[in-house]
Parts: structure tokens; C-alpha cells; sequence
């Protein structure tokens, strides 16, 4: 499997739609970001770009922005729970 830091350089393939509106992925870029036959892929237009990712990808991206709107020590999960608990009337 490619991994980004074997990358050191920003690649590009040209590529076509077919009748049907399909592009085909280029392996080097499905071994990249790992995908597979089957995946689901999420696309987004952005500044008028398509952006293709996988759900793994976004989950890692959203963990490593956490820490910085999070405390140290504070459990997310353990908040949560507690704002459920209120909004029921538990105590």
C-alpha cells in the first residue's frame, strides 16, 4: 500500500468520463488512500474542485483536530452523556 509520506510530490493523472459518467481511480491512488473494490467514497465540490476521500480518512482528520477544542482530561463521551441526562430531567 502507498502511504503519504512515500509521496513527496503532488501527482496528477489525466483521465476520462465515460458514457456512462464513471472515472476510473487509478490504482496508485486507491492503494493511496486505501480503497477498495466495493468502498463507499465521499465527494464534496470545493472552490470548485471534487474532492474525493474515504469516511476513514475524514474520521482521522477529526480526531486530530480534537484536542485543540477539547480540554485535557475531559471525556467527550462522558459529556455527552451528562447533557442527555439534563435534557431528560435526570439528575
Amino acid at each position: 500500500m502507498v502511504k503519504q509520506s512515500d509521496l513527496k510530490m503532488r501527482i496528477e493523472i489525466r483521465c476520462r468520463v465515460d458514457k456512462s459518467g464513471r472515472v476510473l481511480i487509478p490504482r496508485l491512488f486507491r492503494e493511496f488512500l486505501g480503497v477498495r473494490a466495493g468502498d463507499e467514497l465521499l465527494l464534496r465540490l470545493r472552490d470548485g474542485e471534487l474532492r474525493i476521500t474515504t469516511q476513514q480518512s475524514r474520521i482521522e482528520k477529526a480526531r486530530q483536530r480534537a484536542p485543540k477544542y477539547v480540554q485535557s482530561g475531559v471525556s467527550l463521551v462522558d459529556e455527552l452523556r451528562l447533557e442527555r441526562r439534563r435534557e431528560a430531567g435526570e439528575n
